[in-house]
């Protein structure tokens, strides 16, 4: 039996939270429309804290206390506002391309979470709200404080023993990689690709060196070499490494199909050396977030104080 998508979860986690969202809803449209909080002169609605609590719930599986969806709606009023001042202001594009990576995440298409939302009375712009914020305070404090939250190879080091002698490098390749493609017209017969195939197996028994390549590409008409790349073994997939450890320096790879023609690609240098290990990579990832999170808290904190909030 297969396991549900995230949508068929979704849609179970929606109809299961009905009822529920339903008496959330409670009040007269009078009472959902009147101001609840006013921050820096912008206001806050009931309808706002009722549409949030009904998202919050939907999310979390947890009955939303009132107060804290009101801080959450303050907090996004104040990071929106320090947004202006620094001049970063998301447009509705950049809001819904954030949006619509949401929904792709779920499985959906932005149309579908629409009305998933829609269909339990949740605007999309309450979602479309909160990623504003998120967008704009990541931003924010990537940018303002991007020294403090560099985390430096004696602090992973640090951490890496004191989590037990982590093997924080590995060994590991440096290539010089050059990719040459005969262009092949796209739509065009199986017996021309086949021909570029052979022409391209007969060029390559001839190219001794990345000079050669260079020069013999780059006269050639329907035939490109791009300029050279620098790859580590990190970056490659292991089946390309393996084919580049049995190419000769300055020889070319096996010809292949792909969208552009039929590719090659010319190793040009190959030398050993170190790359990070998986483990150390999480190591400096987890210290970022320490460092991100705690530089976010202390400045929401700073911003908030600063606001004006009145509650009505």
């Amino acid at each position: 039996m297969t396991s549900p998508t995230p949508f068929l979860r979704l849609r179970s986690l929606v109809l299961g939270c009905a009822a529920a969202l339903v008496l959330m809803a409670g009040g007269s449209p009078l009472q959902a429309q009147s101001v609840a909080v006013m921050v820096n002169g912008e206001p806050i609605t009931n309808f706002d804290i009722e549409q949030r609590g009904k998202l919050n719930f939907l999310s979390t599986r947890k009955a939303p206390v009132r107060q804290e969806v009101i801080n959450e709606l303050i907090d996004e009023k104040v990071k929106i506002r320090e947004g202006k001042k620094f001049g970063v202001e998301p447009t509705s594009t950049d809001v819904d391309q954030s949006y619509a990576q949401m929904a792709s995440r779920m499985r959906m298409p932005a149309e579908q979470l629409n009305k998933t939302l829609e269909a339990q009375g949740i605007r999309p712009d309450t979602l479309k709200s909160r990623l504003k914020a998120e967008i704009v305070w990541t931003s924010l404090v990537r940018g303002r404080f991007k020294g403090s939250l560099q985390v430096g190879e004696k602090d992973v080091a640090a951490a890496a023993q004191a989590a037990g002698n982590e093997k924080l490098e590995a060994e590991a390749f440096e290539y010089q990689l050059q990719p040459v493609v005969l262009i092949v017209p796209k739509g065009s017969a199986p017996a021309l690709i086949e021909a570029r195939r052979k022409e391209a197996e007969a060029l390559r028994s001839r190219v001794q060196t990345c000079e050669e390549a260079n020069a013999l590409f780059k006269s050639m008409q329907n035939a490109t070499i791009r300029a050279v790349v620098t790859k580590t073994s990190a970056d490659l997939p292991q089946v390309l490494r393996e084919v580049l450890d049995k190419t000769p320096i300055g020889h070319l790879t096996a010809p292949e199909q792909t969208k552009a023609g039929v590719e090659m690609v010319a190793l040009c240098g190959r030398k050993p050396t170190t790359v990070d290990t998986p483990k150390k990579k999480e190591i400096r990832d987890k210290m970022y977030v320490e460092k991100y999170e705690a530089k976010s808290k202390a400045y929401l904190q700073d911003v908030r104080k600063a606001a004006m909030i009145e509650y009505r």
